[in-house]
């Protein structure tokens, strides 16, 4: 009876634990299955007592060793028991030995920043170390680089001293073969002389193209020195220039011209104040202070017939008639006849000191493209066409007028462009201006 108890007792047990056993998904058996591969029907995930019992006792015949069977299975679960209780015991420690792990963990890392440091620290030192060793190496290298510059630079100045000394000869040379060449023009059908004739036209046209290039680094280039050796220079590829193509000497002067009108241009713009009429005479004051300024720097650098100062006359009076024409078209209605008097004055008086002080060669050059002049004595004014509009700006705003505001004196200016003209009487000037 007691081991039939007993029996009954465990089956109720089983039963209720089949009641609460766990069901795990689909997945997380098959991985459990492939962690702990078992072959006992108890683990599989769709166990069924019944089945089970069935294959335990297939007959009535075998339900005589039941005992034996329950006692089988009584020892096995006792060993389930006892390994679940080994099991258990074993995890009480977990925990401490988990927080020693944590720690030493800890240490390890702190160790391990501690050595990072170390690295750090002895690589900023073999860094000091490499700069300390290199310091002077690179100080080799900067020397041995300004050694280089430096040794470039004399050789620049060699160079250029070389071509200033044999500048002032290119010309006598050049024209001596040019005059010899001459005389071989009927022999051009021969191919040497015909050689030698492209040979110094091409001497002709680098030397143009280097002359020109010369001209605009010494008033435009970065540095831009105007020492006494650089004029020299200057001076002497002019006289070079007139022997070249004609073409290089009025791209030259083209230039140059606008070089030296380029403020003017600026500084009376066509939105300034000083742009209008009632201080048209700030813009003779302006020409008449870069031609002295011209003149006194740079004068003696052209030869005299290129007549530089006429033809940045010329330009300054052409830029003056257009720029006027249009400011005077687009302000009409402000014109009176005691600003138009004024202006007209003004005007005169300016006529007849260019007049005066220039020929009008250069006009003749280019006649069909430029104004007709009339005779000196009777001088033309560049602003006689009534629609003249222009605005400029002027730097001069506060400085008095220079003579030609006064109509009275137009020649008594003491000006290096008025040179080689005898002073005239104010009576004279007057009915000049008139």
């Amino acid at each position: 009876m007691a081991s039939t108890a007993d029996f009954d007792d465990e089956a109720i047990d089983d039963e209720h634990f089949d009641d609460s056993a766990l069901i795990f998904p689909p997945e997380v058996q098959e991985a459990i299955d492939q962690v702990l591969p078992s072959n006992d029907p108890l683990d599989r995930p769709d166990f069924n007592p019944v089945d089970y019992i069935n294959t335990l006792f297939p007959t009535e015949q075998s339900l005589a060793n039941i005992d034996d069977v329950v006692g089988k299975i009584r020892l096995k679960i006792r060993k389930l028991d006892e390994e679940i209780g080994t099991v258990v015991r074993g995890q009480t420690n977990v925990g401490e030995n988990g927080r020693q792990a944590l720690e030493e963990a800890q240490k390890a890392i702190q160790e391990l920043f501690s050595k990072i440091k170390d690295i750090k620290d002895k690589a900023e030192k073999s860094e000091e170390m490499v700069k300390e060793i290199t310091r002077d190496i690179k100080q080799l290298d900067h020397a041995k680089r300004h050694l280089t510059s430096s040794i470039i630079t004399l050789n620049h100045l060699h160079m250029l001293n070389s071509a200033a000394v044999s500048t002032s000869k290119w010309q006598t040379y050049l024209q001596g073969v040019l005059n010899v060449l001459e005389h071989f023009d009927r022999y051009m059908a021969i191919p040497q002389i015909k050689q030698l004739s492209d040979k110094v036209k091409q001497i002709q046209a680098e030397l143009g193209t280097q002359i020109t290039a010369d001209f605009e680094e010494s008033f435009q280039g970065p540095s831009a020195k105007y020492g006494p050796s650089n004029l020299k220079q200057l001076a002497e590829a002019c006289l070079v220039v007139n022997v070249l193509d004609p073409k290089v000497k009025r791209d030259i002067l083209g230039w140059f011209v606008k070089l030296q009108l380029s403020e003017y241009t600026v500084l009376f713009a066509e939105d300034q104040d000083v742009a209008w009429l009632d201080k048209i005479d700030r813009r003779y004051a302006w020409i008449k202070r870069t031609l002295v300024s011209f003149e006194e720097k740079f004068g003696h650098i052209f030869p005299v017939e290129w007549e530089i100062s006429e033809r940045i006359c010329i330009e300054f009076c052409e830029i003056t008639r257009r720029e006027l024409s249009k400011i005077m078209a687009k302000r009409a209605t402000e014109i009176d006849v005691k600003l138009l008097l004024f202006a007209i004055q003004r005007t005169s008086n300016f006529e007849s000191l260019i007049a005066k002080r220039f020929t009008g060669i250069t006009l003749q050059e280019n006649l069909p493209t430029k104004v007709a002049i009339t005779p000196v004595m009777s001088p033309t004014n560049p602003f006689e066409e009534a629609s003249s509009p222009y605005e400029p700006s002027n730097p001069f705003e506060n400085e008095n007028a220079e003579s030609v505001e006064e109509p009275k004196e137009p020649c008594r200016v003491d000006l290096p462009f008025h040179r080689g003209f005898p002073p005239t009487r104010k009576s004279s000037c007057r009915r000049r201006g008139r």
